[in-house]
């Protein structure tokens, strides 16, 4: 049976897990976040695969191990954790009225063995790490937002530690209107395609 890694110290995602009834071992990154591409899905497909090398070495045989990054991307920019109180009430007004996407990069391995058989009929076992990476995407459409919503919520703790400056998941749930896509992968990691990926994954046991 393999074990579960997120390799994230990211409370919304270790929910989702939790919530899916998945147990798992959480090794936190700290991998190097600060350059990347520019495009929102290479971006995010970049960012995970640095959490997944930077967690890889510290895992064992039969682990599988998650890593994921998200942002959100509107009018060209993409947008990540605010830094301050001015950058959350930016983000707040590009997003009021508007639909924006939620880009998840995912990158997962499977960190098992290889078997083989010699003519002697006596088996070999190989290091084998098999990966997959994938990008979800979900479009969000916020209400128009009036200056007093910005205000009340960006002086609350809620954006600061978001993508995008909000979480769905609390207060600022009331400032969706629409949603086309997976609902988790706006709260940082789309389980449902997560478990389809580590099916096929886990198959990488049995070459």
């Amino acid at each position: 049976m393999a074990r579960f890694v997120l390799a994230s110290s990211s409370v919304n995602r270790k929910e989702i897990l939790e919530r899916a009834g998945i147990e798992f071992t959480v090794i936190v990154s700290n991998a190097d976040e600060s350059n990347g591409p520019k495009a929102p899905d290479a971006l995010v497909k970049e960012l995970s695969r640095r959490k997944l090398e930077a967690v890889l070495p510290k895992c064992e045989s039969g682990d599988l191990v998650i890593a994921a990054d998200t942002v959100v991307y509107i009018d060209g920019e993409i947008l990540g954790k605010p830094k301050d109180l001015a950058d959350a009430n930016r983000f707040m007004h590009l997003l009021s009225g508007h639909v924006h996407t939620v880009f998840t990069g995912v990158c997962m391995a499977y960190h098992g063995e290889r078997v083989s058989f010699s003519q002697e009929t006596k088996v070999k076992f190989y290091p084998l790490t098999e990966s997959h990476t994938f990008t979800a995407t979900t479009r969000v459409r916020f209400f128009p937002l009036s200056d007093e919503q910005i205000e009340a919520y960006i002086s609350t703790d809620e954006p600061y530690d978001k993508a995008g400056g909000y979480g769905i998941q609390g207060p600022a749930a009331l400032f969706v209107e629409s949603i086309e896509g997976d609902y988790n992968n706006i709260f940082g990691l789309p389980a449902a395609h997560v478990m389809q990926e580590a099916k096929k994954l886990l198959k990488a046991d049995k070459i």
